[in-house]
């Protein structure tokens, strides 16, 4: 097909060159290393679950008496004590709530420890094999009822099951992706909360039990409106591939999962995040989850339109990384905003411009499209007529998914009413246009061509530079959305371990087999 915006193949495929090269030195650390959150991510699917009466779940107690230990692997002093102690997970983590520490218990034959990790393994993918088809399955059935782009809205009322009254009303409303925010500062917490909760600031905590009760909750609405809603969480933080095993386990369809945004955003160590990605998207690659990445952030801190460029270079990158885990491009919901300055004349072309440019790169990714935000002030209408130009690209380029902006953003958390007009304002702008992308061309000497050109030029020469860099020095300088990191900083460094020579963990060898990555 001809680019709308005159965009020359030759030149993705050199950023896509650059893209691997970058991330190539990252990677190998990454097969070199493993991580606290790693190996109690890899326990959580031997089994491992539970928590004692002061909350600290059973991974963590098993984890914190093993200390060096895991540079092994935790997986094998877990299965040695499954046949040792002759018991079941579900007894064994009894035990462990109890006070047994396996990592007293001398190390068995080889063989039975790695054949007992296979009868677990089968247990647990098993069951996440099967919400994949179930995905799959109820997808095809209510084909029909799915809006293009989905329509993705959030809740946030810090208690479970108030969220679910929210989650139910905005799926009957109209939305076709809901996404519960997680708490404020949980990405910081290096253990996940067990059960239900019906407290939490800014958000509800991202537990297993919090998964299965609105993936419940979901799925009976999708029963009675005949429609299949998507349930959202965050693979991400210090806790990163545990809370993908917890989503994986319970059919949630779409986790948010950056390379880079737990590094620039929060503070968390560069080599915990690039190691417990790669664990965290092999997983979501098996689940067939669909990850949203992070670069609408970047614009949060950097103006949309002097640094649209970083946006995609990340997006480069986010890909690559992704690949490099094995996941297919039909999951890689690679995210942007429509953060351009409402005061910048033609502002609105530009946003179309780069828009275009995203979908053109990245045609098979179901690309996530985030709402203003930056420059929302509190006038509803102002903020109701931004939103509607917002909808209009999201529909006119194509883009996958469209996280719908609120007319009270900046104001309050969403009421009911205002995920009602929300939706209506979407699905009112999606139907009057709904062809018009086919029916448009654009001026090839004009803005939005000459502005596409611009921002690919840029971004080629950007991707150069981190190349010439490194991507970690290149963070630490501050080039991605203006924050500065250092290598050796941010939490969890001390979570970071390299394997040792006998190395073992199961879970990992099974995931790289079925993703056939190395």
């Amino acid at each position: 097909m001809t680019s709308k915006v005159g965009l020359t193949q030759d030149k993705v495929d050199r950023c896509r060159k650059l893209a691997l090269e970058i991330v190539t030195p990252v990677q190998d650390y990454i097969h070199r290393h493993t991580t606290t959150t790693v190996e109690r991510a890899t326990l959580r699917l031997l089994g491992a679950d539970g928590a004692d009466e002061n909350g600290t779940p059973v991974p963590n107690l098993i984890i914190d008496k093993l200390g060096d230990a895991i540079s092994q692997g935790a997986a094998t002093w877990y299965l040695n004590a499954l046949i040792k102690e002759h018991c079941s997970p579900e007894e064994l983590n009894r035990k462990i709530v109890e006070g047994l520490d396996i990592s007293g218990i001398p190390l068995g034959d080889q063989g039975k420890i790695e054949a007992r990790g296979k009868e677990q393994i089968v247990r647990f993918t098993g069951r996440i094999y099967t919400h994949r088809e179930t995905r799959r399955g109820r997808i095809e059935e209510n084909r029909e009822r799915e809006h293009s782009p989905l329509l993705y809205v959030i809740v946030a009322t810090g208690n479970i099951y108030e969220d679910v009254k929210q989650a139910r009303a905005a799926a009957i409303q109209g939305a076709d992706v809901i996404a519960v925010i997680r708490t404020t500062a949980q990405s910081l917490l290096d253990y996940v909360p067990y059960g239900a909760t019906t407290e939490g600031f800014g958000g509800t905590y991202a537990t297993q039990e919090n998964f299965k009760i609105m993936r419940s909750a979901l799925d009976e609405v999708g029963e009675e409106i005949g429609k299949y809603i998507r349930l959202v969480n965050y693979a991400s933080g210090l806790c990163m591939p545990e809370i993908a095993v917890m989503g994986a386990l319970e059919r949630l369809d779409m986790m948010l999962n950056d390379s880079m945004y737990g590094i620039l955003f929060r503070d968390i160590n560069m080599y915990r995040t690039f190691v417990d990605q790669n664990f965290s998207r092999m997983l979501n690659a098996y689940a067939g989850i669909t990850i949203n990445t992070g670069e609408d952030n970047y614009l949060t801190t950097s103006d949309a339109y002097e640094k649209g460029f970083t946006v995609l270079a990340s997006q480069f990158i986010n890909e690559q990384f992704a690949l490099n885990a094995g996941m297919d491009q039909e999951l890689m919901g690679l995210g942007h905003a429509f953060e351009m300055d409402p005061e910048l004349e033609n502002g609105f072309l530009y946003e179309l411009s780069q828009a275009q440019l995203v979908r053109e790169i990245f045609p098979k990714s179901p690309l996530k499209y985030m709402p203003p935000t930056k420059h929302m002030t509190g006038d509803i209408f102002k903020g109701y007529a931004m939103n509607t130009l917002f909808n209009f690209i999201g529909r006119s380029t194509g883009q996958g998914i469209l996280l719908l902006g609120m007319l009270t953003e900046a104001i309050h958390t969403p009421f009911l009413q205002d995920r009602h007009l929300a939706i209506q304002n979407a699905r009112y702008v999606l139907n009057n246009i709904k062809d018009l992308g086919d029916e448009i061309t654009f001026r090839q000497d004009g803005i939005i061509v000459n502005r596409a050109k611009q921002v690919m030029d840029k971004t080629l020469t950007f991707l150069g530079q981190i190349h010439e860099k490194g991507l970690l020095p290149s963070i630490e300088e501050g080039l991605f959305a203006e924050v500065k990191r250092r290598p050796d900083g941010g939490k969890g460094l001390d979570g970071v371990l390299e394997k040792s020579p006998d190395y073992w963990n199961p879970v990992e060898d099974f995931l790289k087999n079925s993703l056939e990555v190395e």
